[in-house]
């Protein structure tokens, strides 16, 4: 079984910053260059949503909720992808999860913004 490895969630006020990591297992270090790596998240109740994605290409995307709050980063050599997560709200209270290609999860990391 593949499972990513995220770390770096926690409890956090409003208006506060996190840093998620996420690296990938030894079974994918050959082909983590070429993949397609995203974090998603789903809150209590709600359906899981594409938070950002970094692809094999250098490209990002993010979802409309966050733009200009969040920030993906990759470094290949490490087979390491980053969540930069300023300015906090309490609606992103979630649990987020690393993804390569679609295929590859990790367990999720657990946000929290509360006062």
């Amino acid at each position: 079984q593949v499972l990513l490895r995220e770390s770096g969630g926690g409890l956090v006020p409003p208006g506060g910053s996190l840093r998620l990591s996420c690296v990938a297992p030894r079974s994918i270090f050959s082909v983590f260059s070429g993949l397609l790596m995203a974090w998603y998240r789903q809150a209590p109740g709600k359906q899981r949503e594409l938070v950002a994605e970094s692809t094999s290409f250098g490209s990002t995307n993010y979802g409309d909720s966050v733009k200009g709050r969040f920030t993906v980063s990759r470094d290949n050599s490490r087979k390491t992808v980053w969540l930069q997560m300023n300015n906090l709200k309490p609606e992103d209270t979630a649990v987020y999860y690393c993804a390569a290609d679609n295929q590859y999860w990790g367990q999720g990391t657990q946000v929290t913004v509360d006062a």
